[in-house]
């Protein structure tokens, strides 16, 4: 579902403003206090974002029956960020060059602070087998996804391009979208910024044959102009059918909120999601790389003091 309408927001806006404004929530059996609604900023249809949002909603809605926590489906991290600034979205996920781009950090009540470091995304530029793109600059010219408005993917293409100066045609179209549009011809090449596997794109090679353009070139310039944000990675010949090992750029995910969700929800919710691993990874096998040693490396993005409670609580021996 989305988060839409003024009614809809002043819910929401009334709500947090109420659990926000008193004394540290605590958590019991039933829910978590001064919480009556806990909000997930998810992703859109397609995504790893949909999956392991609406999964963690679900089981913190499971563990605290009496708050009323909610996934809303959205464009990805700009999305995301929109709605956590404004209150309308108390947890949300996305990519951490997008949270740098987005000047959400620093002191206030509106400042967003980290959950925890998730998974890493991986940049994938999608082509069908017969395709004459072997390089980024082929693209010059051709019809190109660039993920949904507001995406972590359209936020990373924008530097991409900024850094190669391609100059291509830009349509946005979500994961589920851009993957049926490539199928059909009605586009040359998809860019997304996700996790592995991607369940469109898996989906999509079971169907067609697919090639993932070698992003090596790109990832060293985008490594070298924002060192915070991106590395050099590989995607693995295990991942999707048929598809080698391919050279391209990562970048760290992270499960955000803002700096002033109660103390005690936010260690409930990181004792949730990390303790939950296996069963998100059971949805999402991107969703096995989440464990307390690599949660707490968020880069320059703080951790909210009630989830540098839970990590204290539970270094790893």
């Amino acid at each position: 579902m989305r988060v839409s309408g003024p009614g809809r927001r002043a819910v929401l806006l009334g709500a947090a403003a109420a659990a926000l404004g008193g004394s540290l929530a605590g958590c019991d059996r039933g829910g978590i206090r001064g919480l009556p609604e806990l909000v997930v900023a998810t992703g859109p249809p397609g995504a790893v974002y949909r999956q392991i949002g609406g999964k963690i909603a679900e089981i913190l809605d499971e563990r605290f029956p009496d708050t009323d926590v909610r996934a809303v489906e959205t464009g990805a991290s700009h999305a995301n960020l929109a709605l956590l600034a404004s209150g309308e979205a108390h947890l949300g996920l996305a990519a951490l060059d997008s949270i740098l781009d987005s000047g959400t950090g620093g002191d206030g009540g509106d400042a967003l602070v980290a959950i925890g470091r998730l998974y890493d995304a991986f940049v994938h530029l999608v082509v069908l087998v017969g395709s004459p793109v072997w390089q980024v600059s082929d693209l010059e010219g051709l019809r190109v996804s660039v993920g949904a408005t507001d995406s972590g993917t359209e936020f990373t293409v924008a530097q991409i391009v900024a850094e190669t100066g391609l100059d291509f045609e830009a349509v946005r179209l979500n994961q589920s979208e851009s993957a049926a549009a490539l199928a059909n011809g009605e586009i040359d090449a998809m860019f997304s910024l996700t996790g592995l596997p991607t369940p469109a794109i898996a989906d999509l090679a079971e169907e067609r044959t697919l090639r993932l353009v070698d992003l090596a070139d790109t990832a060293g310039t985008l490594a070298d102009a924002h060192p915070d944000s991106y590395l050099p990675a590989n995607i693995p010949a295990t991942t999707y059918e048929g598809v080698p090992s391919t050279p391209t750029a990562a970048i760290p995910n992270l499960l955000l909120c803002r700096e002033d969700l109660p103390r005690d929800a936010a260690y409930a919710v990181t004792e949730t999601v990390f303790t939950s691993a296996a069963r998100l990874a059971a949805g999402s096998p991107v969703a096995a790389q989440i464990n307390v040693r690599t949660g707490i490396s968020t880069g320059v993005v703080p951790l909210h003091p009630g989830a540098a409670d839970w990590y204290r609580d539970h270094k790893p021996t």
